[in-house]
């Protein structure tokens, strides 16, 4: 597979298509929560959820990144059922206007006899489709309740192999050992490149992954992949055993293997707010209150 032009192609897509099942499970059974951020867990996607001194939603904070690092065309994966993203960017309601953005959104539907979409890799499939002026260009990908660095999002604006990923040393983290142990583990060659990404790892597969030094990369689902080398595979994507979606680590996984070599891992060694559980806003608050978001 050729390496991709060095160009820099300001696109990005934001998956935030799904139906934040874990966020409302845990704002159900978090019976003694303050009431407004119950109420707005139930009844927004959890990028949407308000946070930091001057409550605004997360999404707003990432996109405040995705701007600074240079970053113009941005697709916003939404589930059929929300209109909370689309009403507060468009009408432009919210704290601040990102008008070095141009946001347009992809809808991913949810298949009759099915309660969820059909996970991340249909997520990107979707959005893609809606942006063919982006065949032999290159895009970053990323989930919507994480909130990158402004230094990753340029990192793989700027990155010159064809396809990239961030390679996050999971010593860096400041969540507990029990949530670190969930994070796909990456595994690669001695120069740097993916050769697989395991999900859900075991024990022994977390130690097979280390590096020389003893180092271990974790995948927190944001990639820079070029159009035309993605796309196939997230059409030929299979379902997960048992998860029943089709999901991106699989799709990169899947076109590494035919193509080996095609995707570096770019080593960052940083924490990555994660908002998840109705829990997760107090940390995802002190980290914004404590810290610059770059």
């Amino acid at each position: 597979m050729p390496v991709q032009r060095n160009a820099i192609d300001p696109n990005i897509v934001i998956l935030a298509g799904g139906i934040s099942s874990r966020m409302r499970k845990s704002a159900a059974s978090s019976a003694g929560a303050d009431g407004f951020l119950r109420h707005e867990a139930m009844e927004k996607p959890k990028s949407m959820m308000p946070v930091g001194k001057e409550p605004k939603p997360f999404l707003d904070y990432l996109l405040d990144n995705i701007a600074r690092a240079g970053y113009r065309n941005v697709v916003i994966v939404v589930g059929e059922r929300d209109t909370t993203i689309r009403d507060y960017y468009q009408q432009q309601r919210g704290s601040r206007q990102f008008s070095d953005l141009s946001i347009s959104y992809a809808v991913q539907d949810i298949p009759q006899g099915r309660e969820k979409p059909l996970g991340t890799a249909d997520a990107l499939l979707q959005a893609l489709k809606t942006k063919p002026s982006w065949k032999n260009q290159k895009l970053t990908v990323c989930n919507s309740d994480n909130l990158y660095s402004t230094k990753v999002l340029k990192m793989l604006l700027d990155d010159e192999h064809g396809n990239a990923m961030i390679d996050y040393d999971r010593e860096a983290f400041r969540f507990d050992k029990d949530r670190i142990a969930q994070f796909a583990v990456i595994k690669k060659d001695e120069e740097g490149f993916l050769v697989d990404i395991l999900e859900k790892p075991t024990h022994a597969e977390i130690s097979q992954a280390a590096d020389r030094s003893g180092r271990i990369g974790v995948s927190m689902n944001i990639f820079r992949f070029s159009f035309d080398h993605i796309y196939p595979f997230l059409e030929t994507v299979p379902f997960h055993p048992v998860r029943q979606e089709k999901e991106l680590p699989t799709a990169a996984a899947m076109m590494v293997h035919r193509f080996p070599r095609s995707l570096f891992a770019i080593p960052v060694s940083e924490h990555v707010p994660d908002l998840t559980l109705l829990t997760d806003v107090s940390s995802v608050d002190s980290y914004l209150n404590g810290e610059s978001s770059g």
